[in-house]
Protein backbone atom coordinates (compact mmCIF):
# COMPACT_ATOMS: atom_id res chain seq x y z
CA UNK A 1 0.00 0.00 0.00
CA UNK A 2 2.87 2.30 0.95
CA UNK A 3 4.50 1.81 -2.56
CA UNK A 4 1.62 2.19 -4.62
CA UNK A 5 0.98 5.80 -2.60
CA UNK A 6 4.86 6.73 -3.29
CA UNK A 7 4.26 5.94 -6.70
CA UNK A 8 1.22 7.88 -7.36
CA UNK A 9 2.92 10.81 -5.68
CA UNK A 10 5.89 10.53 -8.15
CA UNK A 11 3.20 10.38 -11.19
CA UNK A 12 1.68 13.54 -9.66
CA UNK A 13 5.09 15.24 -9.46
CA UNK A 14 6.39 14.73 -12.78
CA UNK A 15 3.08 15.84 -14.58
CA UNK A 16 3.34 18.73 -12.23
CA UNK A 17 6.81 19.79 -14.20
CA UNK A 18 5.59 19.23 -17.51
CA UNK A 19 2.21 21.57 -16.90
CA UNK A 20 2.74 24.53 -19.82
CA UNK A 21 2.37 27.79 -18.10
CA UNK A 22 -0.69 29.29 -16.99
CA UNK A 23 -0.12 31.51 -19.98
CA UNK A 24 0.74 29.30 -22.43
CA UNK A 25 -1.86 26.66 -23.99
CA UNK A 26 -0.42 22.86 -24.07
CA UNK A 27 1.62 21.75 -27.34
CA UNK A 28 2.41 25.55 -27.66
CA UNK A 29 6.24 26.17 -28.68
CA UNK A 30 8.68 27.59 -26.00
CA UNK A 31 8.97 31.48 -26.41
CA UNK A 32 12.32 32.47 -27.91
CA UNK A 33 14.55 34.16 -25.82
CA UNK A 34 14.38 38.00 -25.53
CA UNK A 35 17.23 39.70 -27.28
CA UNK A 36 19.59 41.32 -25.50
CA UNK A 37 19.32 45.23 -25.02
CA UNK A 38 20.51 47.30 -27.71
CA UNK A 39 23.31 48.93 -26.82
CA UNK A 40 22.40 53.24 -26.91
CA UNK A 41 24.17 55.00 -30.56
CA UNK A 42 27.60 56.81 -29.76
CA UNK A 43 26.90 60.64 -28.94
CA UNK A 44 28.17 62.15 -32.15
CA UNK A 45 31.19 63.42 -31.98
CA UNK A 46 32.56 67.11 -33.46
CA UNK A 47 33.54 67.46 -36.88
CA UNK A 48 36.09 69.84 -38.21
CA UNK A 49 37.27 70.71 -41.88
CA UNK A 50 40.58 70.88 -43.09
CA UNK A 51 41.42 73.99 -46.49
CA UNK A 52 44.02 72.91 -48.79
CA UNK A 53 45.54 75.28 -51.34
CA UNK A 54 45.89 72.86 -54.65
CA UNK A 55 48.05 73.95 -57.44
CA UNK A 56 48.12 72.91 -60.82
CA UNK A 57 50.11 74.10 -63.97
CA UNK A 58 50.28 72.77 -67.09
CA UNK A 59 50.84 73.98 -70.99
CA UNK A 60 49.64 73.08 -74.18
CA UNK A 61 52.04 72.37 -77.87
CA UNK A 62 51.06 72.87 -81.22
CA UNK A 63 52.34 69.75 -83.90
CA UNK A 64 55.59 71.61 -83.98
CA UNK A 65 56.36 71.65 -80.38
CA UNK A 66 55.49 75.43 -80.36
CA UNK A 67 54.01 76.37 -77.07
CA UNK A 68 50.03 77.68 -77.74
CA UNK A 69 48.74 77.70 -74.19
CA UNK A 70 49.49 78.13 -70.33
CA UNK A 71 47.30 77.19 -67.49
CA UNK A 72 48.67 77.76 -64.06
CA UNK A 73 45.31 77.68 -61.14
CA UNK A 74 45.73 77.80 -57.33
CA UNK A 75 42.07 76.82 -55.81
CA UNK A 76 41.27 75.93 -52.00
CA UNK A 77 39.84 72.31 -51.41
CA UNK A 78 37.92 71.26 -48.33
CA UNK A 79 37.91 68.50 -46.80
CA UNK A 80 35.50 67.16 -43.68
CA UNK A 81 36.94 65.43 -40.88
CA UNK A 82 36.69 64.34 -37.51
CA UNK A 83 38.18 65.15 -34.09
CA UNK A 84 41.10 62.89 -34.72
CA UNK A 85 41.67 64.47 -37.74
CA UNK A 86 40.72 61.79 -40.28
CA UNK A 87 39.28 62.71 -42.98
CA UNK A 88 34.96 61.35 -43.77
CA UNK A 89 34.80 59.26 -46.27
CA UNK A 90 31.11 57.93 -45.61
CA UNK A 91 29.18 59.60 -42.47
CA UNK A 92 28.43 57.14 -39.64
CA UNK A 93 26.32 60.35 -37.60
CA UNK A 94 23.89 63.42 -38.90
CA UNK A 95 26.53 65.48 -38.06
CA UNK A 96 29.12 63.89 -40.44
CA UNK A 97 26.61 63.74 -42.99
CA UNK A 98 26.26 67.75 -43.01
CA UNK A 99 30.01 68.07 -43.19
CA UNK A 100 30.37 66.22 -45.98
CA UNK A 101 27.53 67.98 -47.84
CA UNK A 102 29.31 71.39 -46.88
CA UNK A 103 32.47 70.83 -48.53
CA UNK A 104 30.66 69.14 -51.51
CA UNK A 105 29.36 72.76 -51.59
CA UNK A 106 32.19 74.49 -50.79
CA UNK A 107 34.25 72.61 -53.86
CA UNK A 108 31.46 72.38 -56.73
CA UNK A 109 32.08 75.96 -57.11
CA UNK A 110 35.52 75.43 -57.81
CA UNK A 111 35.28 72.12 -59.64
CA UNK A 112 35.25 73.06 -63.13
CA UNK A 113 38.94 74.56 -62.86
CA UNK A 114 40.35 70.78 -61.38
CA UNK A 115 40.35 69.18 -64.89
CA UNK A 116 42.08 70.36 -68.28
CA UNK A 117 38.86 71.21 -70.18
CA UNK A 118 39.93 75.01 -69.03
CA UNK A 119 43.27 74.34 -70.94
CA UNK A 120 42.04 72.13 -74.01
CA UNK A 121 39.66 75.28 -74.69
CA UNK A 122 42.24 77.62 -74.67
CA UNK A 123 44.83 75.80 -77.00
CA UNK A 124 42.08 75.18 -79.76
CA UNK A 125 41.48 79.48 -79.26
CA UNK A 126 45.14 79.37 -79.58
CA UNK A 127 45.53 77.25 -82.56
CA UNK A 128 43.10 79.02 -84.62
CA UNK A 129 44.72 82.10 -83.91
CA UNK A 130 48.01 80.99 -84.78
CA UNK A 131 46.94 79.11 -88.31
CA UNK A 132 45.56 82.64 -88.73
CA UNK A 133 48.75 84.81 -88.35
CA UNK A 134 50.18 82.61 -90.34
CA UNK A 135 48.07 83.21 -93.46
CA UNK A 136 48.57 86.78 -92.61
CA UNK A 137 52.38 86.65 -92.89
CA UNK A 138 52.73 87.46 -88.93
CA UNK A 139 55.03 85.81 -86.35
CA UNK A 140 53.52 83.84 -83.89
CA UNK A 141 55.94 85.73 -80.87
CA UNK A 142 53.21 85.22 -77.67
CA UNK A 143 51.22 82.20 -75.95
CA UNK A 144 47.48 82.26 -74.67
CA UNK A 145 47.28 81.96 -71.13
CA UNK A 146 45.15 81.51 -67.62
CA UNK A 147 46.10 82.25 -64.48
CA UNK A 148 44.25 81.65 -61.55
CA UNK A 149 45.17 82.87 -58.03
CA UNK A 150 42.76 82.55 -54.52
CA UNK A 151 43.44 84.48 -51.87
CA UNK A 152 41.33 82.84 -48.59
CA UNK A 153 40.43 83.94 -45.22
CA UNK A 154 39.31 81.51 -42.42
CA UNK A 155 37.85 81.49 -38.88
CA UNK A 156 36.05 78.88 -37.16
CA UNK A 157 33.12 79.21 -39.23
CA UNK A 158 33.84 81.64 -42.18
CA UNK A 159 35.60 80.76 -45.33
CA UNK A 160 36.31 83.92 -47.40
CA UNK A 161 37.64 83.74 -50.81
CA UNK A 162 38.87 86.62 -53.17
CA UNK A 163 39.74 85.31 -56.98
CA UNK A 164 41.83 86.86 -59.41
CA UNK A 165 40.95 85.24 -62.90
CA UNK A 166 43.77 86.72 -65.83
CA UNK A 167 43.92 85.89 -68.99
CA UNK A 168 45.31 86.28 -72.15
CA UNK A 169 43.43 85.40 -75.21
CA UNK A 170 44.50 87.93 -78.58
CA UNK A 171 43.99 91.51 -78.13
CA UNK A 172 45.26 94.23 -77.48
CA UNK A 173 45.61 93.46 -73.33
CA UNK A 174 45.01 90.68 -71.26
CA UNK A 175 41.61 90.28 -69.22
CA UNK A 176 41.60 90.71 -65.28
CA UNK A 177 38.29 89.68 -63.32
CA UNK A 178 38.12 89.63 -59.61
CA UNK A 179 35.36 87.40 -58.29
CA UNK A 180 34.65 86.47 -53.95
CA UNK A 181 32.90 84.30 -52.16
CA UNK A 182 31.89 84.17 -48.48
CA UNK A 183 30.87 80.82 -47.04
CA UNK A 184 29.27 79.39 -43.75
CA UNK A 185 31.07 76.24 -42.46
CA UNK A 186 27.79 76.10 -39.91
CA UNK A 187 25.08 75.86 -42.51
CA UNK A 188 26.80 74.82 -45.26
CA UNK A 189 26.11 77.69 -47.30
CA UNK A 190 27.31 80.43 -49.49
CA UNK A 191 25.97 84.28 -48.07
CA UNK A 192 25.11 87.40 -49.48
CA UNK A 193 26.79 90.34 -47.42
CA UNK A 194 23.43 91.69 -47.03
CA UNK A 195 22.43 88.46 -44.58
CA UNK A 196 25.18 89.80 -42.32
CA UNK A 197 23.25 93.07 -41.23
CA UNK A 198 19.83 93.82 -38.85
CA UNK A 199 18.65 95.63 -41.46
CA UNK A 200 20.08 94.59 -44.50
CA UNK A 201 18.84 98.00 -46.98
CA UNK A 202 20.29 100.31 -44.32
CA UNK A 203 23.66 98.44 -44.78
CA UNK A 204 23.68 98.53 -48.35
CA UNK A 205 22.64 102.07 -48.35
CA UNK A 206 25.81 102.93 -45.88
CA UNK A 207 28.08 100.78 -47.57
CA UNK A 208 27.38 102.66 -50.83
CA UNK A 209 27.80 105.92 -49.48
CA UNK A 210 31.32 105.12 -47.62
CA UNK A 211 32.38 103.42 -51.42
CA UNK A 212 31.22 106.94 -52.99
CA UNK A 213 33.13 109.18 -49.98
CA UNK A 214 35.98 107.00 -50.67
CA UNK A 215 35.74 107.23 -54.68
CA UNK A 216 35.85 111.04 -54.42
CA UNK A 217 39.13 110.78 -51.74
CA UNK A 218 40.70 108.99 -54.65
CA UNK A 219 40.04 110.78 -57.37
CA UNK A 220 41.05 114.11 -55.35
CA UNK A 221 44.35 112.67 -54.38
CA UNK A 222 45.11 112.50 -58.13
CA UNK A 223 44.12 116.12 -58.91
CA UNK A 224 41.00 115.25 -61.00
CA UNK A 225 36.98 115.14 -60.23
CA UNK A 226 35.17 111.60 -59.41
CA UNK A 227 33.57 112.19 -63.34
CA UNK A 228 36.82 112.04 -64.82
CA UNK A 229 38.67 109.14 -62.71
CA UNK A 230 35.63 107.07 -62.77
CA UNK A 231 32.50 106.24 -64.84
CA UNK A 232 30.01 109.21 -64.54
CA UNK A 233 27.69 106.97 -62.85
CA UNK A 234 29.87 105.78 -60.24
CA UNK A 235 27.37 106.75 -57.53
CA UNK A 236 25.27 104.10 -58.99
CA UNK A 237 27.64 101.24 -59.69
CA UNK A 238 28.74 101.99 -55.82
CA UNK A 239 25.10 101.25 -54.73
CA UNK A 240 25.37 97.79 -56.68
CA UNK A 241 28.15 96.72 -54.75
CA UNK A 242 27.54 93.59 -53.34
CA UNK A 243 27.16 92.11 -57.36
CA UNK A 244 30.81 92.47 -57.22
CA UNK A 245 34.22 90.91 -55.55
CA UNK A 246 33.07 91.48 -51.75
CA UNK A 247 35.71 89.59 -49.67
CA UNK A 248 36.22 89.58 -45.56
CA UNK A 249 40.14 89.15 -44.17
CA UNK A 250 41.10 89.95 -40.35
CA UNK A 251 40.94 93.91 -40.90
CA UNK A 252 37.59 94.26 -42.55
CA UNK A 253 35.53 93.79 -45.62
CA UNK A 254 36.90 94.47 -49.28
CA UNK A 255 34.79 95.89 -52.58
CA UNK A 256 36.47 95.25 -55.71
CA UNK A 257 36.17 96.00 -59.29
CA UNK A 258 37.34 94.66 -61.89
CA UNK A 259 39.00 96.86 -64.31
CA UNK A 260 36.47 98.58 -66.93
CA UNK A 261 33.60 98.12 -63.87
CA UNK A 262 34.29 100.99 -62.29
CA UNK A 263 36.68 102.76 -64.60
CA UNK A 264 38.52 102.55 -67.68
CA UNK A 265 40.89 100.16 -67.71
CA UNK A 266 43.80 101.99 -67.55
CA UNK A 267 42.93 102.92 -64.00
CA UNK A 268 43.40 99.19 -63.27
CA UNK A 269 41.05 97.62 -60.15
CA UNK A 270 39.57 99.64 -58.03
CA UNK A 271 39.23 98.10 -53.93
CA UNK A 272 37.63 99.60 -51.31
CA UNK A 273 38.28 98.27 -47.70
CA UNK A 274 35.80 98.87 -44.98
CA UNK A 275 37.18 98.16 -41.13
CA UNK A 276 35.07 96.06 -38.68
CA UNK A 277 34.50 99.15 -36.79
CA UNK A 278 32.38 100.72 -39.59
CA UNK A 279 30.07 97.16 -40.46
CA UNK A 280 29.58 96.73 -36.28
CA UNK A 281 26.85 99.23 -35.90
CA UNK A 282 25.26 97.42 -38.84
CA UNK A 283 25.47 93.56 -37.81
CA UNK A 284 22.70 91.42 -36.85
CA UNK A 285 23.06 88.39 -34.86
CA UNK A 286 23.80 86.37 -37.86
CA UNK A 287 26.29 89.27 -38.84
CA UNK A 288 28.01 88.76 -35.33
CA UNK A 289 28.01 84.83 -35.06
CA UNK A 290 29.42 84.65 -38.38
CA UNK A 291 32.48 87.04 -38.27
CA UNK A 292 32.98 86.31 -34.92
CA UNK A 293 34.96 88.60 -32.69
CA UNK A 294 36.92 90.68 -34.41
CA UNK A 295 39.67 93.06 -33.43
CA UNK A 296 38.75 96.40 -34.65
Amino acid sequence: MKKSFLLILLCCLLTGCAAPPADREPGQAEPPPAPPPTAAPAPEGPCAYILEMMDREDSAVDEDGVTLAAYRVRLPVLTACRADGAAIEAAETEAEARALAAAETFNAEFAAWTGGEQLQELADMAREERAWRREAGMEWDLEFFTELDCRVYETDRLISVARDYYSYTGGAHPNTILTAWNFDLETGAFFAPEQLAEDGEAFSQAVQAEIVRQIRERAEENGLAAEEMFWSNYEEIAGWWSSYAVSFDEAGMTVAYSPYELAAYAAGPQSFRLSYDFLAPYLGEYGRAVLGPVET
